[in-house]
């Protein structure tokens, strides 16, 4: 019988191999990193709604954009002038809070219905962002405040820092960061979904009247889904402010949310790990093909007026295909792929001598007897 590596080992490992990370790469990959740690964040939080409760969003963008520009206007100037710290904590707060404004309509609307009204949410925030020049800073956006703990700050470069020989700037600081509120959002959310809420959930997703049979509110339930979700969104987008440095309004549009439902529908659908998965390809599938537009076909790089695509257009059609894919052959996404492909492979890999055969002894077998 063959080994299997403990699940601990394998989770302690993948840390240590994360935390090395920003001592070998350049702030470009740190970049997408950052970038893809965010986007995981609120996928997390969309699979919960979508994949677990059953609920089609199409607003996650402009939950994005509270968590973002809530912590930029709470910590900065014009605003409050918060620590920002506890303008981050309070800027996801806002973000649940405008979720629980929602839930409401979440509680009582379901499928199309609620994807339709969530949509309406896109547009009225960001005619919002565009409006309200003297919290957003209007079309051209607001700089975000580096956030700092105790004098250290995490998206600043700051005074100079240097670990084993290697320079800590914004990107190497902010890794760190976004690695423990993955970590966290992580953890979170897969107790969330092996307790009895996201049992619960997962009833209402099949079928709300046998939920409402067995004992589960629904209204309540669906609701809280919503908040939670509407929180993650609002940690992944203070996440992206700090990362981007600058918010404008253009960014936390429709395309946005459709990046998102791509993440959780490639991924796979009510799984954690999918929807970071999924997360990871969306976003880092386009700054790669920015980067190396060069050297694609059909690409052309940006800024140019030769004919073809350009690299955000062919990111697009790229994983716009890959989500047909997942739907035609692999309905539970990179999760379920993942998981049948090690089945398979199991056995190959675990083979041992087969058990020896138990032939019954002499006094066991029965004596055949002849027709006369």
């Amino acid at each position: 019988m063959s080994e299997r590596i403990p699940k601990g080992a394998v989770v302690l490992l993948t840390a240590l191999l994360l935390c090395a990370l920003p001592f070998y790469l350049d702030a470009f990959w740190l970049r997408i990193g950052l970038f893809s740690m965010a986007a995981a964040i609120g996928a997390v939080g969309l699979g919960l709604l979508t994949g677990t409760a059953g609920q089609l969003s199409l607003g996650h963008a402009f939950f994005l954009a509270v968590g973002a520009y809530g912590y930029t206007w709470l910590a900065g100037e014009p605003g409050p002038g918060l620590p920002t710290v506890l303008a981050a904590l309070l800027a996801v707060l806002l973000a649940g809070a405008a979720g629980g404004l929602f839930s409401p309509v979440a509680g009582r609307v379901r499928g199309i219905y609620l994807g339709v009204a969530t949509l309406a949410l896109v547009f009225l925030g960001h005619h919002v962002l565009l409006t309200a020049d003297s919290v957003t800073g209007g079309f051209n956006g607001r700089s975000v405040p580096p956030l700092s703990l105790g004098g250290f700050s995490f998206s600043d470069d700051g005074p100079g820092l240097v670990l084993l020989g290697v320079p800590f700037g914004a990107e190497e600081r902010l890794w760190y960061l976004g690695l423990v509120l993955l970590a966290g959002t992580w953890w979170t959310a897969r107790g969330l979904l092996r307790g009895r809420p996201g049992r619960a959930l997962a009833a209402l997703r099949d079928s709300e009247t046998a939920a409402a049979v067995m004992g589960v509110d629904v209204a309540r339930h669906r609701s809280a889904a919503f908040v939670v979700s509407s929180m993650y969104a609002g940690l992944a987008g203070v996440l992206l402010a700090l990362a981007f440095r600058r918010v404008v309004p253009d960014y936390f549009g429709l395309a946005l949310s459709v990046d998102y439902l791509a993440m959780i529908v490639i991924g796979g659908l009510g799984s954690v790990a999918g929807a970071a998965a999924g997360a990871v390809f969306v976003t880092a599938l386009p700054l790669l093909m920015t980067r190396y537009a060069d050297q694609l076909p059909l690409v052309t790089t940006p800024g140019t007026t030769d004919g073809g695509v350009g690299p955000t257009e062919a990111a697009r059609y790229l994983y716009g295909a890959a989500i047909v894919l997942v739907l035609l052959y692999a309905p539970d996404g990179l999760r379920g792929l993942v998981r049948r492909v090690r089945t398979r492979l199991r056995p190959a890999s675990g083979a041992s001598a087969p058990p020896p055969t138990v032939r019954p002894t002499a006094s066991a077998v029965r004596t055949k007897e002849h027709t006369p």
